[in-house]
């Protein structure tokens, strides 16, 4: 049996515009109709046109997903598996779908999501990253396309919502907690510089040893995105310093698998020679050897947060902008010594 829109407005006792307007989502009818509506077609077991939907709507029932680089490298950290899980879940809830920048490279991407934007394939994007002049950033605001940025805006960041951890606080009081084992040559292991959580990892870093009257290195501070043999000499350099710091502050749990691994084939043991601390907390942290410790940023509720509030900035362009900030916490292992004598 083909069900149509009119055979469920007689079951509703509505009339057909109205069922239209409930499968577009229109907040217009009333939640009771609504319901009505949606009880109505599940009995009849009629499943909305959702391309019937988006002409009607004038929308794409789309949000656009750009990550920071090739998604193939960029799934493999983490991170963004579960800050799409996040953005899924929000997207399911309001029965949007979810479109992925493929590109492999920082202008291969820009160029694709312009033609996603161009073609209305999207309502809205995402930004998984925040860096410094970004370009993609600039298209956006200069032609007021609603989107959300996970991360702090490296500029204007009064015009544009963004959802983020307060970055420079988790670096402070992930120095200050190797600071109260009783270390004093601390080093900071961060990952892209040009992104903005390294940034202010690296200011609340600074300020945790300034404020324990402990001197900041140029040396303890390197940038090392991913350890692989080609690229540990920055770490080989730092740890074979003639005062090698006794504990790092590493930037994400992948970077820290990757030095745990070479601090092994250093046969440099943590914590009983070095101490370590990272950020993410996801199941890598958990699952090391030693478990890490690690700040918690809630990457699901990062993701979840920013699909939300994009959803409601295409449904009102008036929405206020926003800066959401989402807690918290050092989940405390045992890769740090608990008091170094």
């Amino acid at each position: 049996m083909n069900v149509t829109i009119k055979d469920v407005a007689k079951r509703a006792n509505v009339a057909p515009s109205t069922v239209s307007r409930v499968i577009a989502d229109s907040p217009r009818i009333s939640e009771k109709t609504k319901r009505k509506v949606r009880e109505a077609m599940k009995e009849l077991g009629y499943h909305p046109n959702f391309i019937a939907r988006s002409l009607a709507s004038q929308t794409s029932q789309v949000i656009g997903i750009v990550m920071p680089s090739s998604a193939d490298q960029a799934l493999q950290h983490p991170f963004f598996p579960e800050v799409i899980r996040g953005i899924s879940k929000a997207a399911h809830e309001k029965k949007y779908a979810l479109q992925m920048s493929t590109g492999e490279k920082e202008d291969e991407i820009y160029e694709e999501v312009i033609e996603m934007l161009q073609g209305r394939r999207v309502d809205g994007v995402i930004l998984l990253y925040s860096r410094v002049n970004d370009k993609l950033m600039k298209y956006l605001l200069r032609h007021d396309f609603p989107f959300v940025v996970i991360g702090k805006p490296h500029q204007r960041a009064e015009q544009i919502t963004h959802v983020d951890n307060d970055n420079y606080r988790i670096g402070k009081e992930a120095t200050q907690h190797l600071i109260e084992l009783g270390h004093e040559r601390i080093a900071f292991v961060g990952g892209n510089e040009t992104y903005l959580v390294t940034a202010d990892r690296l200011l609340g870093y600074k300020e945790a040893l300034e404020e324990a009257g402990l001197s900041y290195r140029l040396e303890y501070v390197i940038y090392e995105e991913f350890l692989q043999k080609a690229n540990q000499e920055g770490m080989r350099n730092l740890l074979s310093l003639d005062e090698p710091p006794t504990a790092l502050v590493v930037v994400d749990d992948l970077i820290a698998l990757d030095v745990l691994k070479l601090l092994d084939e250093m046969n440099l043991r943590v914590p009983d020679d070095i101490s370590l601390v990272s950020f993410n907390n996801t199941l890598l942290a958990e699952m090391s050897r030693p478990p890490l410790t690690s700040v918690d940023i809630h990457i699901f509720q990062l993701g979840y947060e920013a699909a939300k509030n994009l959803i409601e900035k295409v449904a009102n362009p008036n929405e206020p902008v926003k800066r959401i900030i989402i807690p918290h916490k050092l989940v405390k292992r045992f890769s740090c010594d608990y008091v170094r004598k």
